[in-house]
């Protein structure tokens, strides 16, 4: 059921890419003005997931995911009724403050569902939702778009959000009535684990490693490897299928060798973001090694989350809504980074090299933190409420 609400989250997130020219459009704006809803959305998930963290610490669990799923279904009721650009956009940022508190609430949920043992797969699972979104979400609506104009698909989000009130409300269990709340100052006491910021970081280079490449793949599989631009979203497509089967067996891998996999990911990440460079100019290689950065490139991901609810100690919904920060900061850093390099004399292949850079960066975190680990004699991922050594 979380992964339902992970598969809404992530289709609103990307689905606006496919529906930019016909939004600017009916706004009678520009292209990269309505280009604008995507930022603002990244912008209220990197400060709306610690910020609903700590608004809604004192409230349960259960009711915290159906009120983020209310206020995401009006958030996009305005969107498909707005006939202005700045109520859109408004629109859109909070409707990224309700994503933001759903995904850390989810992921605190999955951990202590599965318990200790298999935290990182249930985080997997919950993470193949959005990883769904990519393969069939987005696609549908923009094919959904194209038929019924851009505002339909935000129509059929916001009906899928309530229809998913129940569903949740429903499964997910209460907390248990003596828990009583951790005091503010103690949560963000927890802050200070030196192992936790080893993870934020990790977080931030390896999705902004993927990503980067990723957003800019098109001219690079149009311009270089001489694609025909109607196969472009198929290799997409392989690219979604790819991550959603990396994301939920990495989250098994995860529990059994956490920091392996934390370790072992990046290399083997920016390795295949170095052969997509070098092999650029030739179509079947390159599709290949698109789809194999898809499996590899965000497998580690359940992993650092269930890392970063665990070393959140007391504040484990902190924690992980940080680690949604990490990500989305990652991803609008490294796609700025890339879109300057794509302007350059390095063209298409340019945002490629900037995310094996950016991927290479995060194995220094990642032996760190497993450094550190080995050090402490510490186990892999434990459990989420454990208070961590700084």
């Amino acid at each position: 059921m979380l992964a339902v609400g992970t598969f809404l989250m992530l289709t609103t997130e990307f689905v606006v890419a496919g529906l930019l020219p016909e939004i600017a459009g009916d706004l009678r704006v520009g292209v990269a003005q309505a280009g604008l809803l995507i930022t603002v959305f990244a912008v209220g998930m990197i400060v709306g997931s610690p910020a609903m963290a700590l608004l809604t610490r004192r409230v349960p669990r259960r009711v915290t995911l159906v009120l983020a799923l209310a206020v995401f279904a009006v958030g996009h009721v305005v969107v498909a009724l707005g006939s202005s650009l700045p109520l859109l956009l408004g629109a859109r940022f909070v409707t990224a403050f309700a994503t933001g508190a759903f995904w850390s609430v989810a992921s605190v949920v999955a951990t202590r569902a599965a318990g200790p043992a298999a935290s990182a797969r249930a985080l997997g699972l919950v993470g193949a939702g959005g990883m769904l979104a990519n393969v069939v979400g987005v696609p549908l609506g923009a094919f959904a778009g194209q038929l019924s104009g851009w505002r339909g698909p935000f129509w059929a989000l916001a009906a899928l959000a309530v229809a998913a009130v129940p569903l949740i409300a429903r499964h997910v269990p209460p907390e248990d009535g003596d828990q009583q709340p951790v005091p503010l100052r103690q949560e963000l006491g927890a802050m200070r684990s030196g192992r936790l910021w080893l993870v934020l970081a990790a977080c931030a280079t390896t999705t902004g490693g993927v990503l980067s490449a990723y957003s800019y793949v098109s001219p690079l599989l149009t311009d270089r490897a001489g694609i025909a631009v109607g196969l472009v979203p198929l290799v997409l497509v392989g690219f979604g299928v790819g991550s959603l089967v990396g994301t939920i067996w990495g989250g098994r891998l995860g529990d059994v060798r956490p920091h392996t996999t934390t370790v072992v990911v990046p290399v083997l990440t920016t390795v295949v973001l170095a052969a997509v460079w070098l092999f650029s100019a030739q179509a079947l290689p390159t599709v290949l090694l698109v789809v194999l950065l898809g499996l590899l490139g965000l497998s580690a991901n359940p992993v650092l989350s269930a890392l970063a609810v665990r070393f959140a100690g007391v504040a484990p919904t902190l924690g992980v809504a940080m680690s949604v920060s990490a990500y989305n900061l990652g991803t609008a850093a490294g796609s700025w980074l890339a879109g300057h390099a794509l302007g350059s004399e390095l063209g298409a292949g340019g945002p490629v090299l900037v995310g094996t850079g950016i991927a290479a960066l995060t194995m220094v975190p990642a032996v760190a933190l497993a450094v550190v680990q080995r050090r402490a004699g510490s186990p892999g991922v434990g459990e989420p409420g454990e208070q961590p050594a700084a």
